[in-house]
């Protein structure tokens, strides 16, 4: 929580009107802080793993790749999200470079799942690291968002290749 804590002091990107999406939510510490700052808005939490109630927070079991999962949310907000939030990683194989691909993955899937439930102000925070595909993961955002900014918390592990990606502003269509 301290990171997601550290991105919104330099960003300030959720407000207490925010509708926001919450990927990867499980432990839960990311909804706990966006639910202490949202109070007239919505949060809906995902995960594929269980997570234990937090007030003030919805939370779906379920694989957000699913067409599914991604129909749940539009019928839960009801119009276009104001913040998109991943702390989301792969499960460790011990292979940091398989790691990071994996990882960067799912986060490169968020950047375009954000293309289809974002407002057009929107912003996306999700993380990354740095690899081999780091470039790749980037240029997408590049194509999707207006602003694209890189932050390492330094509540982040300093030998971590771990990074946070802020978007803002989806590109027109």
């Amino acid at each position: 929580s301290f990171k997601l804590i550290e991105i919104n002091k330099k960003y300030k990107f959720i407000k207490k009107n925010s509708n926001l999406l919450d990927l990867g939510s499980c432990p839960g510490g990311w909804s706990q802080v966006a639910g202490q700052i949202i109070k007239n808005g919505k949060i809906l939490s995902i995960d594929i793993k269980k997570m234990e109630p937090i007030k003030n927070v919805n939370f779906l079991q379920s694989d957000i790749f699913k067409d599914e999962t991604k129909k749940s949310i539009l019928q839960f907000f009801k119009s276009d999200l104001d913040v998109i939030i991943s702390d989301m990683a792969a499960d460790t194989t011990g292979n940091k470079s398989l790691d990071s691909i994996r990882t960067n993955q799912l986060c490169a899937e968020i950047i375009i799942l954000s293309k289809t439930v974002l407002k057009p102000k929107g912003v996306l925070v999700s993380k990354l690291f740095m690899g081999e595909d780091f470039i790749e993961v980037k240029n997408l955002a590049k194509s999707i968002f207006k602003t694209v900014n890189f932050f390492k918390p330094g509540s982040s592990r300093k030998e971590s290749k771990e990074t946070y990606l802020h978007c803002e502003t989806l590109n027109s269509l």
